[in-house]
């Protein structure tokens, strides 16, 4: 009897060690899942140029079928007040899909707390932008206001359009109007998808907005040249002429 009531208070003593790791493992489990905090992006009251990265998606055999350089800003409207989030380059998950006439780039945040995703499509020769979707949960902007996710959507027949092969540059802003709450802004961009020789950008696109910003300061300089070499050219005529009329007197 003794040797039993030995063995069973040891028994006790086991299952009470096991119980008290089995607690001290939930508490354990617990306080790590209380600490674990969702990411979300803060919105700012002040624009600023975003941060430029360079994106490539790989097709199943490893060859780059997108590549994009740009940088990304989320502009809000809240309130009829607008905050700006610079999307941050070393958060982003890049994923997506390759396909012969269809890709699709995505830039994902942690927690889903921003994506935007960009459709190509290919016709013929061209390639192009077909769609763009974006949605951002930021923190609150102001306490006590809820958490709210701005999204939208954007489909445009032949967005960022060229040949096969080429790239579309634009150093000037693009600004894309994705929904009356989210607005997203492109600066600078350059991009390109299907065909990508040996991962490298091909010859580059200039877009209307940087052909307009170079060429129009050439036109109004060689307007003002033109000018003012017709008036010095009338000047020395009419001058000429007054000499030609003293002359006969």
């Amino acid at each position: 009897m003794m040797r039993r009531a030995h063995t069973k208070g040891w028994c006790l003593i086991i299952l009470a060690i096991i119980a008290g790791v089995q607690l001290q493992k939930n508490e354990f489990s617990v306080q790590h899942a209380s600490e674990h905090h969702i990411y979300r992006p803060a919105l700012q009251p002040t624009d600023t140029l975003p941060p430029i990265e360079t994106y490539t998606l790989k097709n199943h055999v490893g060859k780059p079928c997108i590549k994009a350089t740009m940088g990304v800003e989320y502009i809000v409207i809240e309130n009829k007040k607008t905050w700006y989030y610079n999307l941050d380059p070393s958060r982003i998950k890049i994923g997506g899909y390759c396909g012969k006439e269809a890709a699709v780039l995505s830039l994902t945040l942690p927690d889903n707390a921003s994506i935007l995703e960009l459709g190509f499509r290919k016709e013929r020769n061209i390639f192009y932008v077909s769609n763009l979707t974006a949605h951002v949960s930021p923190l609150p902007v102001c306490q006590g206001c809820v958490n709210k996710t701005y999204s939208g959507v954007l489909t445009d027949d032949k967005l960022f359009a060229v040949a096969d092969g080429q790239s579309f540059k634009c150093n000037s802003e693009n600004l894309l109007l994705t929904s009356p709450e989210l607005r997203i802004r492109l600066v600078p961009l350059q991009i390109q998808a299907f065909t990508l020789l040996k991962g490298h950008y091909g010859k580059e696109v200039e877009c209307w907005a940087d052909f307009t910003k170079r060429v129009i300061p050439i036109i109004i300089g060689a307007t003002v040249v033109g000018l003012f070499l017709i008036a010095v050219t009338t000047s020395l005529f009419l001058k000429d002429r007054r000499r030609e009329g003293y002359d006969r007197l």
